[in-house]
């Protein structure tokens, strides 16, 4: 590296400082790229930020620039999360190709921002269809649709059976069948996953996860929280940080 380079790092270092410049949470970064994988569709909402925001490197002076670059990066981090989780090489690639030149056509910002969004939502029902392809039949996995869709409320047998056009007593056997647990112990499994990922990378109280994800009382959540967990959600959230600072020792 040449004097020059390194001189011309070492002032942009200092300015980013002297502006208390910080970027995006590491942690919160990966949670969202794991949440495209999951397929959780209202997980990815929650830790899905703007294309361009707070914590944002600047890698152009033009704008419009700026936010493509952006969109590059993430295609390319977004693909090779996929190919690491199940997702073909090829797939992802030709995925990442068909944004990023779709992104290279955009006129402004606005057109952009829903290039952007396209492009995370189907990354996320790429990787839903791949989860649940060739493991579930057809019934099973629209009922899972269903549950992921409605995560964020309450989910009852009764209603989703309805939106299968199908009963609720075959449902619930097709579930058990299927999957090895009840219908109910999926759709509280699955709420208890996604409040993990809330409680370590999101500013949300307990009450506030518990409201969000459609719990009747915050001390159900606890409740069914330390079933699956085997602890409380401050418990897990306090060991959480105490092995990150152990890591950082």
């Amino acid at each position: 590296m040449s004097v020059e380079t390194e001189k011309m790092i070492a002032e942009h270092l200092f300015s980013k400082r002297e502006n208390d410049f910080e970027h995006t949470s590491f942690d919160r970064e990966i949670a969202f790229y794991e949440s495209i994988c999951s397929g959780n569709m209202e997980l990815v909402k929650v830790f899905m930020k703007p294309i361009f925001c707070d914590g944002c490197g600047v890698l152009s002076e033009d704008f419009l620039r700026n936010l493509k670059y952006h969109l590059v990066v993430l295609a390319a981090i977004v693909a090779r999360y996929c190919i690491n989780r199940g997702m073909t090489p090829e797939e992802a690639y030709n995925l990442s190709d068909f944004y990023i030149m779709k992104a290279d056509k955009c006129q402004n910002e606005s057109e952009l921002s829903k290039v952007h969004v396209e492009m995370i939502e189907g990354y996320t029902k790429k990787m839903r269809k791949i989860k649940l392809d060739g493991v579930y039949s057809k019934q099973i996995v629209r009922a899972i649709e269903y549950i992921i869709r409605h995560l964020h409320s309450h989910i009852s047998l009764e209603e989703t059976a309805d939106s299968l056009k199908i009963s609720d007593a075959h449902l619930s056997r097709l579930f058990k069948k299927e999957t090895g647990i009840t219908f109910s112990d999926y759709v509280n499994k699955l709420k208890i996953e996604e409040s993990t990922s809330l409680l370590l990378y999101t500013e949300y109280s307990d009450i506030e996860i518990s409201n969000m994800l459609g719990f009747s009382s915050q001390s159900y959540f606890i409740k069914i929280f330390k079933k699956y967990t085997g602890t409380t959600p401050k418990k897990y959230k306090k060991q959480y940080k105490l092995s990150i600072m152990q890591v950082a020792e």
